[in-house]
């Protein structure tokens, strides 16, 4: 799958430690996927992480673009025993 960042998925995906491997996986086969209250261009995909002890990585897609455009990325707490 074919994805592109925003800057500030990019920034954060550094400052996080996440691993680009970690966020593409969790868009090409998500656990959960929602789509975003706010904004209907965006989705939410969560999938637990196995190497950072089973934590929930989010991912913001903008899955109207062309490719998809991925727009921030985190661990998400609130997930965590809900997957």
């Amino acid at each position: 799958m074919q994805l592109t960042y925003t800057v500030h998925a990019l920034d954060v995906i550094e400052r996080r430690r996440l691993r680009l491997e970690w966020v593409e996986r969790t868009v090409a086969a998500p656990e959960q996927r929602i789509r975003d209250s706010r904004d209907e261009a965006l989705e939410r995909f969560f999938r637990r992480i196995p190497e950072s002890d089973g934590r929930v990585l989010r991912v913001v897609v903008n899955a109207r673009s062309d490719p998809w455009r991925v727009v921030s990325a985190f661990f998400d707490q609130s997930m965590r025993g809900r997957l």
